[in-house]
């Protein structure tokens, strides 16, 4: 047709592959994700890290693949009152951590599982693990036994699937919210919660790295074990001061992420690109 065409993945499958031993994808996913690349003109990644595995693992060109971060609704993700976004939710005093995505191996929520077993703050302590979608049932079940063995009974609590108009309610009576995935193109979720004031602690993986500033808006654990995450939630759960300090930046820093902006530079990528010739 002579038209340029652009591409944008939501996590390629070479990638996941090898961001968790043992995950499988369907192997036509990556022969038309490869076709796709082929015929593209450009291809936006949403990070460095992203883009760099793009061209080594699919055999393209850096010049061929922008940089375009996601954005943020600001107008939807923005802080409630913690006292009023608790009430709301019915809960007592406490520390919470939440957790938000879709429930599957690769967002590592047996990693926070076993984390959760080392924190301090006994039955005042809450786990929230927001998400969940069709076919998911199989994996909370075992998320759920994994839970029971390790003794955590009313600490952890499956939501099930949340939405999103009340999920700044949820961010916002949180005191911190957990990303430890095995590998992230971006994360939306971490990028959500710090727009509503919300520290991050997230494994140091993927485009993750991009979202999150380590010791400014929450910190970036770089080995995926409990002892690591559990070190760094409780630096952000037990000091208040700290907790305070950083939910401030992180508010500043993701409402400088809008929406508006990255479909300036969308539009900018679009602009640049020429008919092509029909042979």
């Amino acid at each position: 047709w002579g038209v340029p065409l652009v591409a944008t993945f939501h996590t390629l499958a070479e990638i996941k592959k090898r961001a968790l031993a043992g995950h499988r994808e369907p192997p036509i996913r990556s022969q038309e994700e490869r076709r796709v690349i082929a015929a593209a003109s450009r291809i936006i990644a949403f990070s460095r890290h992203e883009r760099e595995s793009i061209a080594q693992l699919y055999g393209v060109s850096l010049e061929k693949v922008e940089v375009i971060p996601c954005g943020v609704d600001a107008s939807v993700f923005k802080p409630v009152d913690r006292g009023e976004a608790r009430k709301l939710r019915g809960w007592d005093g406490g520390k919470v951590v939440l957790w938000v995505g879709r429930i599957e191996p690769m967002k590592g929520l047996d990693l926070l599982l076993r984390t959760t077993a080392l924190l301090d703050g006994g039955d005042s302590l809450r786990v929230l693990i927001v998400g969940g979608e069709a076919g998911a049932d199989g994996e909370v079940r075992s998320l759920k036994a994994l839970a029971r063995q390790l003794g955590l009974g009313r600490k952890v609590k499956f939501t099930g699937a949340m939405d999103q108009r009340l999920l700044p309610y949820y961010y916002s009576a949180a005191d911190v919210c957990v990303v430890p995935s095995y590998y992230e193109s971006f994360s939306m979720v971490a990028l959500e919660a710090q727009a509503c004031g919300t520290p991050v602690v997230a494994g140091r993986v993927g485009g993750v790295q991009n979202v999150v500033r380590h010791g400014e808006t929450g910190y970036l654990v770089p080995y995926h074990c409990p002892e690591s995450f559990a070190n760094s939630l409780e630096t952000v759960l037990y000091n208040e001061a700290l907790r305070k300090v950083m939910g401030c930046a992180a508010r500043r820093w993701a409402h400088s992420m809008t929406w508006e902006r990255v479909a300036l530079r969308v539009s900018q990528v679009y602009a640049s690109l020429r008919p092509l010739e029909v042979v």
